[in-house]
């Protein structure tokens, strides 16, 4: 693969969608200017698992300002149904508390949400089954899990493990955690008169437009050309906003009741806790066997995952087992807890992140086992090659990582003992774990560039920028690709009008978009070359090659923590946290940084405080608002900090890049559970680490 000179990459300018956004002039999806807006507010079950007899609305349509209402008796029809979260108002039937079963819209948001109160549901409630892990005899083995095999065996794990000098076999938990971006899931969705083209608009607050109108589409009877939609600015993501969801299906049946006017629909933040995917919770059991030595000679990574009985979702929990660390035996199984509540869905680093954090806790389980430094021990079992495929690394610097972070956090002056350090009424312990993330590129990206008349290259690309910087880094990658200044080149993401773009999701969007920019580029240098008329432009409907097929293509990197312990209360704060990784070339420094201290950051709240609970009787999810969902906050943030080594990757995409999006939070929840059992050699298996467990 060819790599592009780097000029404008490996700086930092000013993010270019800076001053409108802190201007307040960057639309977000709720804010774009429509005509004669309408407003949207559904009506949600409040029972786990039934049927709806009856909705009487007529205290609704009473009510002044109310436009039209909608109800799982009266709603327009899909073209196609085979999807069970988006098949919403298609039949009676209730598949979990807080399914989308009716709408009211209304002259303003204030009287669509009162009248939705005012809608009177009767129900035939039927036994519902929302308690994870759910009845053993019901588990099954999915087909796959996000594409990867559901199940794999190399050798005889049960065997190894009978006879391994040291083994450790321990079960970890993880519960359900919820996506909550700044701004919540919204859209507007306009449905034009008869011969206007295209035939529906819809703006929305999504990681990729492409993706949203390949999914909706077809839902309407629709060619994907008669549906555009718009997203310049997203206020976060972090995978909830992958796929389009429920809502936007909502949206759009209002859309054809209202008359041609624009339905305007902003989900609350209590609305987001049923209607747009989670976390699925986790039960992981390991099993590690070595050599007095530490060096390891089986692995088993067995998990149970939640799923919906609406529609089957299924994550690749396990799949880091089976690249992280040689082990001659060793086999991962996936088994899928169907239940009646909402659908799980993306969210940051899915899969790896909980999958890491229990395959870590039980490294540094064994590193203390055996008397090993956990730095030492992981070094130990290295693998030369990816021990699932077999493919060489295109760049493994794992070892690089641990021991540079080694130097930086002053690991030489920890005691190897547990719970012997203290400092005044806290007890101080350190801990490390290791952190793995495919570097994927996804296909069916296309990019356009073309010449204008103030000698100016703009360049157009479907792509999302959900508060990353991609209109920024788009922008250097396509000044370098051309070999024109910064300020030559003027970016178009966020709209299908432009060329198609894969979603911003699986740390796979600067690459793959970058890719296709660079594949543009290069053909309109060869056609137009370096002085172009005005008015030349190429387009590229392919992206380059990925040697994907000749090498395993990962980021690496390693957490150090430092945690304090009050040895009364049981409170846990982190003074202290480095991150080390290998991600290849920056792109963007800056950008970079923000990235992987905000991934740290999350790994720190998925280890200390993020749980959210379901109530057994009903089926909801109870604290769901920021009153009762805690996150970690600006006071429990203290020293952190994000290096990287400096490499170029020269297999994985033309600028030597990696992904870099969700490594921050992969291992970063096991290095803080590793510091709080160095401070109090009380070893906690059950995310959330809270002060009552330490104090159990």
């Amino acid at each position: 693969m060819t790599l592009i000179e780097a000029k404008a990459m490996g700086t930092s300018p000013t993010r270019l969608d800076g001053p409108a956004k802190v201007t307040g002039t960057a639309p977000y999806t709720a804010e774009h200017h429509v005509d004669r807006p309408t407003y949207l507010h559904p009506v949600q079950a409040t029972i786990a698992r039934g049927r709806v007899t009856a909705m009487d609305t007529t205290a609704t349509t009473r009510l002044d300002g109310v436009i039209a209402v909608l109800t799982v008796f009266d709603a327009p029809k899909l073209a196609d149904t085979s999807d069970g979260e988006l098949t919403i108002l298609q039949d009676d039937n209730v598949a979990f508390r807080g399914q989308l079963i009716g709408a009211v819209i209304a002259e303003t948001p204030e009287i669509a949400r009162h009248a939705a109160g005012l809608v009177q549901v009767s129900y035939q409630e039927q036994q519902a089954q929302v308690e994870f892990p759910g009845d053993p005899a019901t588990r099954y083995a999915p087909d796959e899990v996000s594409g990867f095999p559901t199940d794999t065996a190399v050798g005889d794990a049960d065997a190894a493990l009978a006879t391994a000098a040291v083994t450790i076999d321990q079960t970890y938990t993880t519960p359900i955690e919820h996506n909550n971006p700044m701004e919540p899931h919204a859209c507007i969705a306009i449905w034009h008169p008869a011969g206007d083209q295209p035939a529906v608009t819809l703006y929305d607050s999504t990681q990729g437009v492409h993706t949203v109108r390949e999914t909706l589409a077809p839902l309407f009877g629709l060619e994907p050309q008669q549906l555009r939609v718009i997203a310049p600015h997203v206020g976060g993501g972090f995978g909830a906003k992958g796929a389009p969801h429920a809502h936007n299906v909502l949206a759009l049946l209002a859309a054809q009741r209202s008359g041609g006017r624009p339905v305007r629909l902003a989900l609350t933040r209590q609305q987001m806790f049923a209607l747009v995917g989670y976390r699925t919770p986790t039960i992981q059991r390991i099993r590690l066997g070595a050599e007095a030595d530490g060096t390891l000679i089986a692995l088993t990574h067995d998990v149970i995952e939640q799923t919906s009985r609406v529609k089957e979702f299924a994550e690749q929990t396990a799949v880091s087992s089976r690249k992280m660390y040689q082990a001659p035996h060793r086999r991962t199984t996936h088994r899928l807890a169907r239940l009646d509540v909402a659908v799980p869905f993306w969210m940051r680093a899915p899969g790896e992140a909980p999958g890491m954090f229990a395959g870590e806790v039980a490294m540094d389980e064994l590193a203390v086992a055996c008397a090993i430094d956990p730095i030492e021990l992981r070094i130990r079992n290295e693998p030369a090659t990816d021990p699932d495929s077999g493919k060489p690394w295109s760049g493994r610097h794992l070892i690089e990582c641990l021991r540079r972070g080694a130097v930086e956090f002053d690991w030489a002056a920890r005691d190897p003992a547990p719970g012997c350090r203290r400092s005044g009424d806290w007890l101080v312990g350190t801990g490390v774990a290791a952190a793995t993330y495919p570097a994927t590129r996804s296909p069916g990206n296309a990019a356009r560039v073309e010449f204008t008349a103030d000698h100016r290259y703009v360049v157009r690309i479907g792509a999302a920028d959900i508060g990353t910087g991609t209109w920024t880094t788009l922008t250097q990658i396509a000044a370098d690709a051309l070999g024109c200044p910064f300020e030559s080149v003027e970016l178009q993401i966020g709209d299908t009008a432009l060329p198609s773009a894969s979603v911003a999701g699986g740390s796979s969007g600067i690459s793959s978009w970058g890719t296709a920019i660079v594949t543009a580029a290069r053909a309109f240098r060869d056609t137009h070359g370096t002085a172009p008329a005005v008015g030349a432009q190429v387009s590229v409907d392919a992206d380059e090659g990925q040697d994907t097929d000749d090498f395993a293509t990962h980021s690496f990197g390693a957490h150090f923590v430092e945690a304090h312990v009050n040895r009364d209360t049981g409170e846990i704060r982190v003074p202290r946290m480095l991150g080390v990784f290998s991600i290849g070339r920056a792109i963007n420094p800056r950008l970079l940084r923000s990235q992987l201290i905000g991934g740290m950051i999350w790994g720190l709240s998925m280890a200390l405080h993020e749980e959210s609970v379901r109530d057994p009787r009903f089926g909801h999810i109870v604290n769901q608002d920021f009153a009762g969902y805690h996150f970690s906050a600006h006071a429990d943030i203290g020293d952190f900090e994000a290096i990287w080594l400096d490499e170029i990757d020269e297999h994985t995409n033309p600028m030597g890049s990696r992904g870099a999006g969700e490594i921050g939070i992969v291992g970063a929840a096991a290095a803080v559970s590793n510091a709080v059992y160095h401070a109090t050699e009380t070893r906690i298996r059950d995310l959330p680490i809270t002060a009552d467990k330490l104090l159990g």
